[in-house]
């Protein structure tokens, strides 16, 4: 799959996620960070749709110990949540 095509599908299941939490947290997520992932990193990426979203939003949160699979830079970066928009 070439590169543009693997990136509309990504976006497509990060923000088709089921709720709405879960929508704006992991498709912002990618929509704020896409551009500047490596191969290495969509892959991370791609791997992490395939959990859960409770356990992916408990993660990132803290609510959840993460699993070792996923701490690292990637999960860090998620935890910052200041790509979710926020009405006020």
């Amino acid at each position: 799959m070439d590169h543009d095509t693997r990136l509309k599908r990504l976006r497509f299941r990060a923000w088709h996620r089921g709720t709405r939490e879960a929508d704006l947290m992991i498709g912002g997520f990618f929509d704020a960070h896409h551009a500047r992932w490596t191969a290495t990193e969509l892959d991370w990426f791609e791997a992490l749709l395939e959990e859960q979203d409770v356990d992916i939003m408990a993660w990132a949160i803290g609510s959840l110990p993460c699993p070792a699979r996923w701490e690292g830079p990637m999960m860090a970066t998620m935890r910052q949540v200041e790509y979710v928009p926020i009405s006020r």
